[in-house]
Order: structure tokens, then C-alpha cells, then sequence
């Protein structure tokens, strides 16, 4: 996985479709849909990020994105449920290691949705395509202890569970555990091709 060559693909990042998911570009267009659940404190409770105050601060951080995306170097989609033509969430990669051909994939999705499958479809989606398409060796998740619920995503969609590195984050005014799951390219060509 060259840096160049992941550049110039996510200059114009790929669509990405499943049975129910559409993943594309996120847009201005996409402020009312994003802020109906990124101003939602159930949702960013072990995010990064505190709940957006108004649709305004939604609007501006997706103006910021289509630099970054015409730059190539933001690597997340909007997950689009196509049957109500609504932006549910984000999935991609909230990193990519060049060095050592790795990926961390991170997902957030509209409460409104959860418990649904929508965000191991979406998760499922863009594993395959860290491994088919950047030829990646290895793809990790993390998750603040205590989100159980993101790592049965990250179970479902063949991650293995690693372990938990203490206190190894400072979010939010206090110092959080972060548990990985992962998995790497022979396991999921053996598991799912």
C-alpha cells in the first residue's frame, strides 16, 4: 500500500454498496442527517468527540471534509440507508499505517439504527475492501471499555479480541481503557473467500 497511489484513489473515494448500505462521499448536503444523531450524547459517549451543539458546527466540519477528501487523505464514508435515502452514519478508516500496511477501521451510527446489523454491513463492507482492494496485511478496531456493543460488531465481522491497553487514552477529562480486535488478510481470505 503505496501513500501516493491511497491519495490519489481517495481523491475521488470510491462508492461502496451492499444489500441495504450505500457508502459514498460525505456531503454538505449530509449536515441535517449527521447532526440528527451527532448531537445525540448516547452516540459520542465513547467517541472522541463531545455531541455537536447545532446543525451549523455539523455543516462546517462537512465543508472542511471536501478539502481533506480532495487532498485523498480521509479515508471515511457516509453510510446511506438506500431504501429512506438518509445518511445513518460513517464508516471507514480512521487511519492507515503506509509503514507497516495496516488499518484501523471506525464506525458511529444513528441510535435510530442500532441493533439493526447496519453497522457490521457497513464494517463487513469496508474490511473487504482494506484487504481486496489496498491489499492491506492487517485490519484493527478499537473500542473504550465499556462499549461492548461496538466490539460484538467488530466479533461479528471476524475480528479476533487482543486485549485491552489501561488507561492508555485521556478523553473527556479522564484516562480510558481501549480494547483491539483484528484481523488479518490470510484469516479473512480463509473465512470469507
Amino acid at each position: 500500500m503505496k501513500k501516493e497511489n491511497v491519495y490519489r484513489l481517495f481523491s475521488k473515494i470510491p462508492t461502496l454498496e451492499t444489500e441495504r448500505l450505500l457508502l459514498r462521499r460525505m456531503k454538505p448536503s449530509d449536515s441535517r442527517d449527521m447532526f440528527e444523531y451527532a448531537s445525540r450524547p448516547e452516540v459520542t459517549e465513547y467517541l472522541l468527540w463531545e455531541p455537536h451543539k447545532n446543525q451549523r458546527q455539523t455543516l462546517d466540519y462537512l465543508e472542511y471534509l471536501q478539502t481533506r477528501y480532495r487532498i485523498g487523505d480521509f479515508y471515511d464514508w457516509a453510510v446511506v440507508d438506500k431504501q429512506k435515502a438518509k445518511m445513518i452514519g460513517t464508516c471507514g478508516f480512521t487511519s492507515l499505517d503506509f509503514l507497516n500496511n495496516s488499518a484501523e477501521i471506525g464506525y458511529v451510527l444513528n441510535p435510530d439504527f442500532w441493533g439493526c446489523g447496519i453497522a457490521s454491513e457497513a464494517v463487513a463492507r469496508v474490511m473487504s475492501f482494506a484487504f481486496m482492494e489496498l491489499n492491506v496485511h492487517r485490519v484493527e478496531a478499537k473500542y473504550m471499555v465499556g462499549n461492548e456493543r461496538s466490539r460484538r460488531v467488530m466479533e461479528r465481522c471476524g475480528m479476533s479480541f487482543e486485549g485491552v491497553r489501561r488507561a492508555s487514552m485521556f478523553v473527556k477529562g479522564s484516562y480510558r481503557d481501549i480494547g483491539i480486535c483484528s484481523i488479518l488478510s490470510d484469516e479473512y481470505i480463509n473465512k470469507y473467500l
